[in-house]
């Protein structure tokens, strides 16, 4: 008993047999555990790829494509979305290539859910409408100036994209002047600064004016001017057009003033046109700078003429009133 207790125990002390080494190569040796993505990483891509997209939403995503035909957009679904050009924007000189650049950030209307090629289709300038016609109900109320460019001619005025949303320019304001027909064709390609008049989205009606812009700058140059005049100054003007009230003298290099009627003659006169006519060049005097405005008068001119003329007279003696011979008054009249 004793024998078979000290032969377990001799098994219990002895050293465990070590397990042969096998040397692996660096090739060999498995990689340091990488940190294990969960599914909650993956969380707003996995909602994005299973949500039901409807036409009529507007999806925003990344251009991860530009051609000059359509851009490719993602937004985190199964399949990008395509923009082709001409739901890009109804402005026809709008290039994709010079306007888009991969890595922009772009919303876009859904128009169909599958294009035939497996993507959904998509129109920029139905999303950009939407926010254009806010932008442009500020600009309206703003009356900023924005810079625009003359796209076409129509019969009426001109044609200019604003925001993406095609906008009209009467005839009648594009200038200071109004622009006729024949004319129209010059301003096409030309950059001008406009602000928005008409912004009605229902209608789809946007109108824009230059020439409040022009006359607002008209003015301002205007005053500047007068603003050097002196009061006294005499100068000659041509006459512009006459009003029952007056006559509005054009004095050049952009000035013009009134002539009230009571200052055109010391005689009394009803209607200037009884004195004057449009084209007539005329003399006048500045005697009032008021408001921007310049106040002339014919009369004052009139006043200092006969002012200058005076008349020289003497007395003729009685008692050489019989006895003085013609040629002796002669002699003594002072011409």
């Amino acid at each position: 008993m004793e024998e078979m207790e000290r032969k377990d125990m001799a098994v219990q002390e002895a050293p465990a047999e070590e397990a042969p080494v096998q040397e692996v190569s660096a090739e060999e040796a498995p990689a340091a555990a990488e940190p294990q993505e969960t599914m909650a990483d993956y969380a707003k891509e996995l909602e994005a790829s299973f949500r039901k997209i409807q036409e009529g939403d507007i999806l925003t995503g990344t251009v991860i494509g530009v051609s000059e035909t359509e851009i490719t957009l993602d937004f985190g679904y199964y399949t990008d979305g395509i923009i082709r050009l001409e739901d890009a924007s109804d402005d026809p000189g709008f290039s994709l290539k010079d306007k888009v650049e991969v890595g922009q950030t772009l919303s876009a209307t859904v128009i169909r859910r599958d294009d035939g090629a497996g993507h959904i289709l998509l129109s920029m300038k139905e999303a950009a409408a939407l926010m254009a016609w806010d932008r442009l109900r500020e600009l309206l109320e703003s009356q900023e100036n924005i810079s625009v460019k003359i796209s076409g001619v129509t019969r009426g005025g001109a044609v200019a994209y604003l925001e993406g949303i095609r906008g009209f320019i009467p005839a009648s304001k594009l200038s200071l002047d109004y622009v006729e027909e024949d004319n129209l064709p010059d301003w096409l390609n030309k950059t001008i600064e406009v602000r928005v008049i008409t912004a009605d989205e229902e209608e789809k009606r946007l109108v824009m004016s230059a020439r409040d812009i022009l006359r607002e700058a008209a003015d301002a140059e205007r005053a500047k001017k007068i603003s050097n005049v002196e009061i006294g100054l005499v100068t000659e003007g041509t006459v512009e057009t006459i009003k029952p009230y007056g006559a509005f003298i054009n004095l050049g290099n952009g000035l013009s003033g009134l002539v009230h009627v009571s200052q055109i003659s010391q005689q009394r006169i009803k209607h200037p046109a009884a004195v004057l006519k449009e084209g007539q060049k005329v003399k006048v005097k500045v005697i009032d700078v008021k408001d921007g405005k310049l106040s002339l008068s014919m009369k004052a001119l009139e006043e200092v003429a006969a002012a200058e003329i005076t008349e020289e007279t003497f007395d003729l003696p009685e008692t050489e009133a019989a006895t003085t011979s013609l040629g002796a008054l002669f002699a003594k009249l002072k011409l």
